[in-house]
């Protein structure tokens, strides 16, 4: 006769029922609590500590565009040279977000979840701080970077040339393309920022692999693109004003509409929304 099968130990179910949790992937809540914690992290942040890391995230990106365009200098002109040049995008993203710089692309995300969760007019200033501090240090940031390449010997004259023709690529379009251009690149950067907290070793392979798409659909991000610009301007090769109405100001409404509504709003609606039927 056989033998009945033994109902297996509380210990031991307990036991698979852990190494099931910790091999499956984390829900969507799990990961939007860490973003919150995170966000609210940095809303306490000092406004001199935000202001330092976002120069230095400023100037961080200024590797996005000479990357690029020292990898096209040297490639041969031919139509493939764009995506091989365009992993040189990805740069200035890896040394921002494995080196903890403030982004302003970034908090477009983290510090909306909070605000989202509180809903009150404390909140909504200490965001309103947060994304001013950051946003300015990363242009002056931006513009130093144009400025060295534009007026110094620091570069060669054909890296020169591919760093302008990158920035006259992102000049080439009117307002309605360029906001529509940016809402794709605030929606892709904040569904980074959004897959990072549980990566783990693939988070290299997770911005560059993003990054990669915002450079190679030439979408139109804040920071690296105003860097690209102000090289132009800098060169005397487009006006001020080119770049401020024709790059600046619909790149910053595409990105935060994009980061704040396509990413922010959405994945606070569907974590909430699963905790009100959770209630019902």
């Amino acid at each position: 006769m056989e033998k009945p099968l033994k109902a297996p130990a509380a210990s031991e179910v307990a036991k698979e029922k852990q190494e099931a949790e910790e091999r499956s992937a984390p829900s969507g809540k799990v990961v939007y609590r860490t973003i919150l914690a995170e966000g609210e992290e940095e809303l306490k942040r000092p406004s001199a500590a935000l202001f330092w890391s976002g120069l230095a995230a400023g100037l961080s990106m200024g590797f996005s565009m000479l990357m690029e365009g020292l990898l096209a200098s040297h490639l041969p002109d031919a139509p493939w040279r764009p995506l091989v040049a365009k992993l040189g995008y990805s740069a200035g993203f890896l040394v921002v977000i494995l080196g903890r710089q403030q982004l302003f692309t970034e908090n477009t995300l983290t510090p909306i979840l909070p605000l989202l969760q509180h809903l009150n007019l404390a909140t909504l200033r200490n965001v309103l701080r947060l994304w001013a501090i950051v946003l300015v240090a990363n242009m002056i940031g931006a513009l130093a970077v144009a400025l060295t390449v534009a007026h110094t010997t620091a570069f060669e004259p054909e890296a020169q040339a591919a760093f302008a023709e990158i920035g006259h690529k992102a000049l080439a379009h009117g307002f309605g393309t360029t906001l529509l251009k940016g809402i794709f690149a605030g929606w892709l950067i904040a569904l980074m920022v959004w897959l990072l907290p549980y990566a783990e070793s693939a988070r290299v392979l997770v911005i560059i692999f993003i990054t990669y798409l915002v450079g190679i659909g030439e979408f139109s991000h804040i920071i690296a693109g105003s860097i690209e610009t102000f090289t132009v301007a800098a060169m005397g090769q487009a006006s001020w004003g080119q770049v401020v109405g024709l790059f600046v100001v619909p790149t910053l409404l595409g990105n935060i509409l994009g980061g704040t509504t396509l990413v922010a709003l959405l994945n606070h609606g569907q974590v909430t929304a699963g905790e009100l039927e959770a209630e019902i």
